[in-house]
């Protein structure tokens, strides 16, 4: 009897990343709303390069040095603004910004 081969969580989720845009996009959204630490924000988005072609090809859309595209999504990164916006858009995303659903009320003042 064969049994099937298995791969890892982190293959598992790279595949699914690449393959379901709405799933990416959930991804990326859940880990800005309950990540409270900058470094996750940039580990997801290092998967979500991988899972879009690598890191090479995203830097080379985003207009970003592979070297320096790894330093910035690494978990010690301190990317600009403009790098991340533009990687998100080479990955087929983009950054938003709303108001947290817990605090869905708009205060006049």
């Amino acid at each position: 009897m064969k049994t099937k081969a298995s791969i890892s969580h982190e293959e598992a989720l790279i595949a699914k990343l690449r393959d379901h845009p709405n799933f990416a996009a959930e991804y990326l959204n859940a880990i800005l709303e309950d990540a409270e630490e900058p470094e996750v924000l940039l580990v997801a988005l290092r998967r979500l390069a991988e899972a879009r072609g690598g890191i090479a090809k995203v830097a080379k859309a985003a207009g970003v040095e592979r070297e320096s595209l790894y330093r910035a999504l690494s978990a010690r990164g301190n990317p600009r603004l403009s790098t991340l916006v533009a990687v998100t858009r080479a990955i087929g995303l983009r950054l938003t910004v709303a108001v947290p659903a817990r605090t869905g009320r708009h205060r006049k003042g």
